[in-house]
């Protein structure tokens, strides 16, 4: 049976309409949704605006404060614990090479003529770099003086990333407990220093000190292993160049 279409008969156009106006419908519920939001933000912000804007201006007086800090009072007082620290540090480097060690640790510790030593450094530029490198100064000039303890306490306080002067601070704290007879926290700390940087210099010499303890407390095995270390892995090293008699002597004890 033949169909036809009743003249100006669109079902398919009203259909599309009815969807349009839905989609319609549905886009201006989102806006009305996203408008009564809107709102709703907008009366909190004015009923806790006098909070938002003090939160903003204690961060913005942190940051003004923070730089003016730097620029003004770290800066300077940077160039003037800079300028203290030189003279101290003169003692110090004559300490290292003079017969007169003591004397000159002590200059270099409490200073002379007026001037600051190490420890002034310390009291009144903390957070400065020279404080910081004062620690270092200071913990050696007590380590050669013989006041372990001291020096362990200024040498732990002292922060470096550089590979040899952080080994060597913690590798002196280890011989700093070495000498108050406390070998399991030498040991502590000269595996700090080993693994604090992997060097040719610092290396070799804290894991020949590490090896030495250990076999000096009876653990000849693991004294083996740090000396085999140096063999393998420092062969150009000072401490390599006597290693095979250590390792024999190691293996003989265990």
């Amino acid at each position: 049976m033949a169909t036809y279409k009743k003249r100006g008969y669109k079902p398919a156009r009203k259909k599309e309409e009815t969807q349009v106006q839905d989609e319609h419908s549905a886009t201006a519920e989102v806006f009305n949704t996203l408008d009564e939001g809107a709102g709703k933000t907008e009366e909190w912000v004015i009923k806790n605006q006098k909070y938002i804007l003090g939160g903003i201006g204690v961060v913005v007086f942190a940051v003004l404060a923070f730089l003016g800090y730097q620029q003004f009072i770290l800066k300077p007082k940077e160039a003037e614990a800079s300028n203290e620290m030189f003279f101290a540090q003169q003692y110090f480097d004559a300490a290292v090479n003079s017969t007169a060690k003591d004397s000159l640790y002590n200059l270099a510790l409490n200073g002379a003529a007026g001037k600051y030593g190490l420890l002034d450094i310390i009291d009144n530029y903390g957070g400065t770099k020279a404080a910081n490198l004062a620690h270092y100064s200071a913990g050696m000039a007590y380590l050669n003086i013989q006041k372990y303890q001291e020096a362990i306490n200024y040498l732990e306080q002292f922060e470096s990333e550089d590979p040899i002067l952080g080994a060597l601070a913690k590798g002196n704290i280890g011989d700093a407990f070495v000498q108050l007879n406390q070998p399991e926290d030498a040991m502590e700390f000269y595996e700090k220093a080993i693994a604090h940087s992997d060097n040719s210099f610092t290396t070799p010499k804290f894991l020949y000190k590490a090896g030495t303890l250990a076999m000096q407390t009876g653990n000849n095995q693991e004294a083996v292993s740090y000396f085999e270390r140096i063999k393998n892995e420092y062969p150009d090293s000072e401490e390599a160049r006597t290693i095979d008699i250590f390792i024999g002597k190691a293996k003989t004890l265990q």
